[in-house]
């Protein structure tokens, strides 16, 4: 079960977007603005407060030369703000301008723009290669961030499921090693994240986690600071077992500070009402995995050959539903603050992830409710056992003394879920194969049956089979909210996304004649059709974009939203967004600057309805 938890966290890790949640809301020179004289610094306004690196701005001449820039720093002392020197002089044409900052919440952030000075160059020289951002440090952070979630939730479960829901003593062992388990996950994780941090905001290679000057600066830095508690309190947890007076004390004090390790330096650091929203991550994560965690513990439990007592699932069914209200009134602030909007529920990706993840709560609630259900039937089968025994042991007793003296009197164990298969090897067959003598039960002693009902003793092991399976599921289904929970934290805001298109200024406006013609067809949700976009005139500069969408019949199409957006990967230039708005029947832009030639990555997203949506790349040519 841990193995296919972890396949699916690295599987769905893998695929998981690298977005950040500070979004630029203004560039000072405006971008694609053409000025009379040179301007003394650059200045980028964001959305939220941002961290600067060494090489946050690469600005190039319109011979494609890198620039002597001063040190980044923030402008006026507002940490959401970013500013570089340029040199005393600059000549006339077109500037390019290369930006990386690192978002409160952890994530970096990058782009560019462009402006001139005097006037526009009719071509942009390549600059020089710019350091490229290494997939793999990419992906390999974003399987640690998963693989993190998930060894707090087996940590944090089964220690709570352990003190609350009191298994019997020979379970603790196994509960203990599940407890292991999550210690050496987030153990390792932890240690990923801290090297991995330097190259992951530089944008190198895996290899660069070995340089100690990175792993030096990270530790300057707020994220590298949480990630560094985080080891020191693991080192505390391993030190709790061989003090077991002391669990009961400092378990709920560790649990909250693992908890605040994330909340650090992660969404909620960031936005309005910071230390309110600690606080609602802080029980969020933290009623997570108990949650999730005790899902793992029971579904340990409720093995064939591992007896469980009916009072353990019934007191983690109520510990469940408390987790469930925490989870209820912490998920409605969070999505409140993310969201900013009702609009933005639909038309922002933060928006419609949350949907999904509020689909696949529901359906997470519903399988709880049959789990709660089935548990209850087992705590009712298990008192009328009970009751069965206690009502037989008189009789039995005087039975015993009767009994020759060879005769195998029958035990009568605490109740106990098991299923049928546990049982027959119990109490039906011997070891080595043989039957062992049981005697018969005489019907006097036998406790009453409701009428058409089968026993007590048949009903338990069908009521133990459903509530594992039940269990199976909630789990699986558990696994699949932490995923899409934590795709949710590495996508921009929809209350940051609306204020940055609200404050962005629209682009300039010139085309020149000339076209470069692209379709793009699309299918999802059923709807199938092609994007036509027209680039004009399809060399570096500024350029007009018109996109016309067709139906699968060849004929005029509409759709909700249109997003068109430009990269260049081999220069790390990108994306640029070329704001097409809706023109009444064809989506346009009046002016897009591509500052390089080269092959660019052009990225078509098609809304078709509330929820469906689908990105499309391709590549588009770009002339000198």
């Amino acid at each position: 079960m841990l193995l296919g938890t972890l396949l699916v966290l690295f599987l769905l890790g893998g695929a998981a977007p690298a977005s950040a949640h500070a979004a630029l809301r203004a560039t000072d020179p405006a971008d694609g603005t053409v000025l009379r004289t040179a301007p003394r610094a650059l200045t980028l306004t964001f959305t939220e407060s941002v961290g600067l690196l060494d090489g946050s701005f690469r600005v190039y001449d319109p011979d494609g030369h890198r620039l002597r820039t001063g040190p980044p720093g923030h402008a006026d002392g507002r940490a959401d703000t970013a500013r570089v020197t340029l040199p005393g002089t600059l000549g006339r044409g077109t500037y390019t301008v290369a930006w990386r900052v690192v978002s409160a919440d952890s994530h970096p952030v990058s782009g560019a723009f462009t402006f001139s000075v005097g006037a526009p160059s009719p071509a942009v020289a390549a600059p020089a290669t710019a350091p490229a951002e290494d997939p793999a440090t990419s992906t390999l952070f974003d399987l640690a961030r998963y693989t993190a979630y998930g060894g707090a939730a087996l940590l944090i479960g089964t220690a709570v499921f352990l003190g609350v829901c009191r298994p019997p003593d020979t379970a603790e062992p196994v509960l203990r090693r599940v407890a292991r388990t999550g210690w050496w996950l987030l153990l390792a994780a932890t240690t990923a994240l801290l090297l991995l941090r330097a190259p992951y905001e530089t944008g190198e290679g895996p290899s660069a986690a070995l340089d100690p000057g990175g792993l030096a600066r990270t530790l300057t830095t707020r994220p590298g600071q949480a990630l560094a508690a985080r080891l020191a309190l693991l080192g505390a947890v391993a030190l709790l077992p061989r003090r077991p007076r002391a669990l009961r004390t400092a378990g709920p004090v560790l649990a909250v500070a693992l908890a605040l390790t994330w909340a650090s330096a992660e969404h909620a650091s960031a936005g309005p009402q910071v230390p309110v929203a600690m606080a609602s991550a802080v029980l969020h994560l933290l009623a997570m995995a108990v949650w999730l965690g005790g899902l793992v513990c029971l579904l340990t439990l409720l093995h064939p050959a591992r007896p469980v007592p009916a009072a353990v699932p019934a007191r983690f069914s109520r510990l469940a539903l408390a987790c469930v209200a925490v989870l209820a009134v912490t998920g409605v602030y969070q999505s409140w603050r993310g969201l900013g909007s009702w609009p933005a529920l639909t038309g922002t990706a933060y928006g419609r992830i949350l949907l999904a993840k509020l689909a696949a709560v529901a359906l997470l609630l519903t399988v709880a409710a049959l789990s709660r259900g089935w548990t209850a039937r087992l705590a009712s089968s298990a008192d009328a056992v009970a009751a069965e025994t206690r009502g037989s042991v008189a009789p039995e007793e005087h039975q015993e003394r009767a009994a020759p003296a060879d005769a195998v009197p029958e035990e009568h164990p605490e109740p106990e879920l098991t299923t049928a298969g546990s049982r027959a090897r119990r109490e039906g067959d011997a070891p080595g194969g043989a039957r062992r003598a049981r005697p018969a039960e005489p019907a006097a002693h036998r406790g009453p049956t409701p009428p058409g009902a089968p026993p007590a003793q048949g009903r338990r092991p069908a009521a133990a089979t459903a509530l594992r399976r039940s269990v199976v599921a909630e789990t699986l289904i558990g696994v699949l909210v932490l995923v899409i929970t934590t795709v949710l934290t590495t996508t921009l805001p929809g209350r940051a996304e609306a204020e940055a298109a609200a404050t962005s200024a629209p682009a300039p406006a010139g085309a020149l004649p000339g076209a470069s013609v692209t379709r793009v067809p699309f299918a999802v949700a059923g709807a199938r059709g092609t994007v036509q976009v027209t680039l004009t005139p399809g060399r570096t500069g500024d350029n007009a974009v018109e996109a016309v969408v067709y139906g699968p019949d060849g004929g005029f199409a509409t759709v909700p939203e249109l997003r068109i957006s430009f990269t260049l990967p081999d220069r790390q230039l990108g994306p640029l967004d070329a704001r097409v708005t809706d023109r009444g029947g064809y989506w346009a832009a009046d002016a897009v600057t591509l500052p390089l030639p080269g092959t660019w990555t052009m990225k078509v997203t098609v809304r078709v309805s509330e929820v469906d949506q689908v990105s499309v790349t391709r590549p588009v040519r770009v002339a000198p």
